[in-house]
Order: structure tokens, then sequence, then C-alpha cells
């Protein structure tokens, strides 16, 4: 890390008190004076670090700016050498994310950005991406063995979303099928799941998991009000959340055949028991959603009485009133 980040990972992991420049000097290793110019170029950069005589530095309590120094300071110890991929604006994490695979990276990693120009969302969609108000992450997974389809890694990845936030809130979010977290009946978060395959061989060769969360999010454009909410009204610091859904993902990807975490699916569905209306094949269809199988598939009952499991990336989902 550079000595700005180093700095900054220190006040992140001391928020609780102050860091005097003499502690800090001793524990960067360079001088009192470094150190303070290091707090000048933070500050130029945004970051609220308050100072006092005899006391020394900390950050703000209301300073909530991403970073990845604030991002690995909030991740358990055993993930704190995950690489960290901070842009300031990107056009979308996603395709970041496909660009470094394709420059030949390797191994899991963690993309983050403070905006997207071009938040994408399923079929094609965007996803608004305001600078600072949201959180906008993708994490480069690597599968072990032959990856069929995507909706089982979507399903816990909204398990993901939905324990960070209940584990550093009141919040109680919901999950629609398949790739969305709703609270108090607004869409909050999306979720992108996409395989980036070998040119040669044809497989799987990594998994990138987009994640757009409206964190203080309070003006949205037309098109979206009165459809997205966001957390604004919940205290809580974009850095944690990030750490905490990076943390609960790669939990769960590392024993892809522990089918456990889609209990959580099930408990905090918005569409189980109700009906649902659902487009395939060009059709339009009602039916009563009745259970989320172990891939991650919605089961559907139609009038006629008979079954359907729905996993298709084509399908569209809707709620009936």
């Amino acid at each position: 890390m550079t000595l700005r980040e180093s700095l900054l990972f220190a006040l992140e992991t001391h928020r609780d008190g102050d860091l005097s420049g003499q502690a800090l000097a001793r524990m960067l290793g360079v001088s009192r004076n470094a150190v303070w110019k290091a707090v000048e170029a933070l500050r130029a950069e945004g970051f609220d670090i308050l100072s006092a005589p005899r006391r020394g530095y900390r950050l703000a309590d209301d300073c909530d700016r991403v970073s990845a120094a604030g991002i690995r300071a909030a991740l358990p110890a055993a993930l704190r050498a995950l690489p960290i991929h901070f842009h300031d604006t990107v056009d979308s994490t996603n395709s970041q994310a496909k660009r470094l695979l394709a420059d030949g990276f390797s191994g899991e990693a963690l993309v983050v950005a403070a905006a997207q120009t071009a938040g994408r969302g399923r079929r094609g969609r965007s996803f608004y991406s305001p600078r600072d108000t949201g959180v906008y992450m993708t994490l480069i997974l690597r599968p072990e063995g032959e990856v069929s389809d995507l909706v089982s890694l979507t399903a816990a990845a909204a398990v993901a979303v939905v324990r960070a936030i209940e584990g550093l809130t009141d919040a109680r979010p919901a999950i629609k099928w398949v790739n969305d977290v709703y609270l108090e009946g607004k869409k909050l978060c999306g979720i992108l799941t996409e395989a980036v395959t070998g040119l040669e061989s044809g497989l799987v060769e990594g998994l990138v998991v987009g994640i757009g969360i409206n964190v203080g999010t309070e003006d949205f454009p037309p098109e979206l009000s009165g459809i997205a909410g966001s957390l604004r009204s919940h205290t809580l610091r974009k850095n944690r959340l990030i750490a905490a859904v990076a943390e609960e993902l790669f939990r769960i990807a590392a024993h892809p055949e522990d089918k456990s975490y889609l209990a959580d699916y099930r408990r905090r569905s918005m569409v189980l028991g109700r009906r649902v209306c659902f487009e395939q094949n060009g059709q339009r269809f009602e039916a009563l959603a009745t259970d989320i199988d172990d891939g991650g598939g919605l089961l559907v009952q139609l009038d006629d009485g008979s079954a359907r499991t729905l996993r298709s990336g084509e399908i569209t989902l809707r709620v009936s009133s």
C-alpha cells in the first residue's frame, strides 16, 4: 500500500479514537511531517479528517467515502489480502471486472466504484449509479467444476446482501426472484451475474457478480420515482456494507455444494405464496409461486394445475397486486 493508503487504513481501523502524529509516524515508518502531508492529501480528496493539539487525527463520524483502504479495514483478517480495484468513476464494475479477466488477471478480486456512468442490469437495463450515494461493486469468483447456469449464484448474492444489511441495520429487506432486493415495497438492490468463458476452451473461467445497492440516494429520475428505494433512513457506512456483502458471498461460494443459504432465500422471499405473472418464449402466464428449488429456480403452479420451474434469464416476473 502507498503511504496515503496505509494512513487511511490506520484511521479506518481506529475510528473509535484518535491517533497522534507520533504514533502514526511510528506505525507507518515515516516522519511526522510525512504524516501531515499525507493527511492534507487525503483532505484534498474529500476525506473529513479531524485533528486537535495533543490528541491527533481521526476520521469524522459522518465521513463515508468509499475506498480500498476503508473496505480492507472492514474485511475479516482472512480476506484482507483480497485484491481491491477502486475506481472513482467507471462505466460499469462488471465491465471493468471482465476487462481485468480479459487482460489475464487470475484469482479472485473485488472491483468497486464511487460512481458508474453505465451501470448495468439484467436484459440490458441500466442501474442508476449517482456518485457517493450507493454501493457499486463486482466480485470476481473462480468456480470449481462445471457451471450450467447462474441462477443459484445470483440467489446466493441476494442472500449475502440481505444478511449484510440485516447485520448492520434494523432494516428487513425482501428478495424478489431472481435478482432484486426490496425494502418497504421499493427496489433497493439489483444483481447481475455473468460468466466469462475461455475463447479456446469454451469453459467458464470466471464469474463476475455485480451488486448495486442504493444506500443514501434520495433523488431518483422520474422513471424510478415511486419504484426505487434506499437505506437513507438507516445509519451505516458503505465500506462496511461492501465488506460484509463480500464476506458473506465468499463464504457461500466457497462451498457450492452447501445449499443451506436457500433457507434464508425462501424465508425472505416476497414472491412465495403469491400469484405472479411471467413471460416465457413470448407468452404471458399467471401462476402461484410455490417454492425455490436447490438450484435457485422458482417453482410455480399454473391455473391448469401443471407445474413449471422458472430459470431462464429471459423471464420477466411481476408479483400480482
